[in-house]
């Protein structure tokens, strides 16, 4: 019978996006795993460690050189009877290491329905028919886009940037005005769904607005990002919580790497975020985005699916991003995840510990959770009570060791380990006093998940 404590081999790809070379977290956890086919290259990007069965990237039994899905089609009692009716002899979710050097793409993942339709339509570019809500934890410090701003904000904006209202047109920009200012006392579903409504026109200006137009703006744009009152020019007018100069030096910044493009004035639309370590963002089904800078924990349904539409040269689909946004608008805060104590989370799970901090980051889809542990001084140790469910653990700082009954292995920096359904689990530090000894353990758990956290 399969010992259900797996290490893994686990591919790391290269896009033009990742960081390059030792600078890489996804290049460095790939190379921790003994791989004849990959060694860091210093002047090649290194983007997304992926941890999981999807077939475009799959993970290996580091002993056998057999795939996560072999395994399972072999042994169906390391997923759980429970997952495997409900998701097939495969892993529910995509777990991954970004490390982001500029900016992804603006874009959205597809509900199901939509995922199955584009996929019919374009399986080229939608490579399976599986949505896409993703979680992202921050390991480094790191910026992005998420989600569409307070609708006074964009107001302010349209009305302050003439390059913004220059591409939007005057018009447009002053009925959405007129809009967010007619329902600005009304908290009604019918005046949320005339916002929503109106930033979908307004939004759409600027994304169907001709290449030349937009070029034009551009160079208006950071011409002003650029001057001696950016800082001035840029800023809310107190509406918003992301300073002007923030948000000039991101306009530079954004131009040097893409030059004219669409997503210089749509980073006006959306909510600016930073993250320090451990701090999360959970993103549902076609809510729009983008990944500016920083190194992170993301999982995700197993699903490959991307509508971009900007900061990208890559296949953009315009017209679909548009169409399928929530056009849900709100504070960043309340895009942030807040992660609850692990040993005081449903579902019959503990973790024991001294000196350590074992927190779950828990959303509402069935898909995957995820546990963050830090265990700090020599011996700290986290046990995790048995799951009805696979999960991946991935150690991203540190070192100790990882068992699961008499079987134990020592866990370091990029080790990356498979932990089959119903194994009792426990990780135990090996540093000094003032060690840090870090993992992130992505699991599914079928029976009463639905309860949350």
């Amino acid at each position: 019978m399969q010992i259900p404590l797996i290490r893994l081999q686990c591919g790391v790809n290269s896009y033009d996006w990742g960081k390059k070379g030792q600078e890489s977290a996804a290049a460095r956890f790939a190379a921790a795993t003994p791989a004849s086919d990959f060694s860091i290259q210093d002047d090649r990007p290194y983007a997304e460690l992926w941890m999981g069965t999807h077939p475009s990237n799959p993970s290996k039994d580091v002993t056998t050189g057999r795939t996560l899905l072999d395994l399972f089609q072999d042994n169906q009692s390391l997923l759980a009877p429970s997952v495997a009716a409900r998701y097939g002899k495969t892993l529910p979710f995509l777990f991954k290491v970004l490390s982001i050097n500029k900016a992804l793409s603006i874009q959205a993942h597809p509900n199901k329905k939509l995922a199955e339709q584009l996929h019919a339509r374009d399986p080229k570019n939608y490579p399976d028919d599986n949505h896409k809500p993703e979680m992202a934890i921050a390991i480094t410090p790191f910026e992005g886009l998420c989600g569409f701003r307070p609708l006074p904000e964009i107001v302010h904006f349209l009305e302050t940037i003439p390059a913004l209202r220059q591409l939007v047109g005057n018009d447009k920009a002053r009925d959405f005005a007129d809009t967010v200012k007619s329902t600005s006392d009304d908290d009604s579903e019918g005046a949320t769904s005339k916002n929503k409504t109106a930033l979908q026109k307004v939004f759409a200006a600027v994304m169907s607005s001709s290449e030349a137009d937009m070029a034009a703006a551009s160079k208006t744009l950071v011409e002003s990002a650029a001057g001696a009152g950016a800082g001035a020019d840029f800023a809310a007018g107190g509406v918003s919580a992301t300073s002007g100069s923030v948000l000039a030096e991101l306009v530079t910044r954004l131009h040097g790497q893409f030059g004219p493009d669409y997503g210089l004035f749509v980073l006006f639309f959306l909510n600016y975020v930073t993250l320090q370590p451990g701090e999360a963002l959970f993103l549902r089904a076609d809510d729009i985005h983008a990944y500016v800078s920083g190194d992170i924990i993301e999982c995700m349904a197993s699903s490959d699916n991307v509508v971009r539409a900007g900061l990208t040269p890559k296949f953009k689909d315009v017209d679909t991003l548009v169409n399928m946004l929530t056009y849900n608008y709100a504070p960043i805060d309340e895009q942030k995840m807040h992660p609850s104590d692990y040993h005081f989370a449903v579902l019959n799970r503990e973790a024991y510990s001294s000196g350590s901090e074992v927190q779950l980051y828990d959303p509402p889809i069935d898909e995957f959770s995820v546990v963050r542990s830090v265990l700090g001084g020599d011996g700290s140790k986290a046990t995790f009570d048995p799951l009805d469910g696979p999960s991946i653990i991935i150690c991203t700082a540190g070192k100790g060791k990882i068992s699961v009954g008499p079987t134990e292995y020592e866990i370091k920096e990029g080790y990356v380990f498979f932990v089959g359904a119903t194994a009792k689990c426990v990780l135990q530090s090996e540093g000094g006093e003032d060690d840090e000894f870090i993992t992130f353990k992505a699991f599914c758990q079928v029976e009463d998940h639905s309860n949350g956290a």
